[in-house]
């Protein structure tokens, strides 16, 4: 049995790596070869991740970031370009579930701190990452979404919005880097068991939830070298039942 890794000496990057699915993310892609620069607000939870990492065989670069501080998103692909000339692998998970109420309740302050996390991150993480990404010989780019962004739910209006918003961004994306070694894709995760989902539905009990290790393998599939796919969103209820990645309808 072969036990060649399959994203060996490939570069990636995971924002909202210090918990929940960016973890379970970051921590799969270092198992299999990548060295990942992981991005969140807690320093204490990077290092404890680093930890993770270390003992699963992998490497990895810390680094404290607030995805609203938008000067400091700006500068990541010069720092990067500086220490690797290049970026193999992008992972946008970083959000932020913001208040669940009536849109008419809903203050500019929070519904701005929203779109900045879930949407406007992710368009300065393209504008700033995409030169690194074409100097490598495969770059992929995996974003993670909600069913929110199509589904007909009362007072979610900022997240189901913001990830509306990231679901048309990445599309566009996609389409524009089609005809270069770029691969751009979208993954639901669905309902999992992360600090998010509990704020959400108190009352569920999260041991029926998919473990965000579960994903892992998911990601390592759409960032692999050999991955085809563009364009597309991929649930990962689906890929689980088929164990195989199939494009989502609706």
């Amino acid at each position: 049995m072969s036990t060649a890794k399959r994203l060996k000496d490939r570069i990636a990057l995971v924002t909202g790596a210090s918990r929940g699915i960016g973890r379970a993310v970051a921590v799969a892609l270092a198992r299999e070869g990548a060295h990942v620069i992981v991005t969140g607000r807690s320093t204490g939870a990077l290092e404890d991740l680093d930890d993770e990492i270390r003992a699963a065989g992998g490497a990895a670069t810390l680094l404290q970031l607030d995805l609203r501080k938008g000067d400091r998103v700006d500068q990541l692909g010069p720092t990067i370009f500086q220490r690797w000339g290049k970026l193999d692998i992008l992972v946008g998970n970083a959000g932020m579930l913001g208040p669940l109420s009536p849109l008419a309740h809903v203050t500019e302050t929070a519904w701005t701190a929203v779109i900045e996390t879930n949407l406007t991150a992710n368009w300065r993480l393209i504008r700033t990452l995409d030169p690194l990404l074409q100097r490598s010989d495969a770059g992929r780019a995996v974003f993670v979404t909600s069913g929110a962004s199509t589904g007909k739910n009362a007072y979610w209006g900022p997240y189901a919005v913001s990830k509306a918003g990231l679901d048309a961004l990445v599309r566009t994306y996609a389409h524009e880097v089609a005809t270069t070694k770029v691969r751009v894709n979208i993954v639901n995760p669905g309902p999992t068991r992360t600090q998010m989902r509990a704020k959400a539905f108190p009352g569920e009990n999260p041991e029926s939830l998919p473990h965000p290790s579960e994903l892992g393998p998911m990601f390592v599939e759409l960032a692999a070298p050999q991955c085809a796919f563009n364009g597309q969103s991929f649930k990962f209820r689906d890929w689980k039942a088929a164990a195989k990645p199939a494009p989502a309808e609706g």
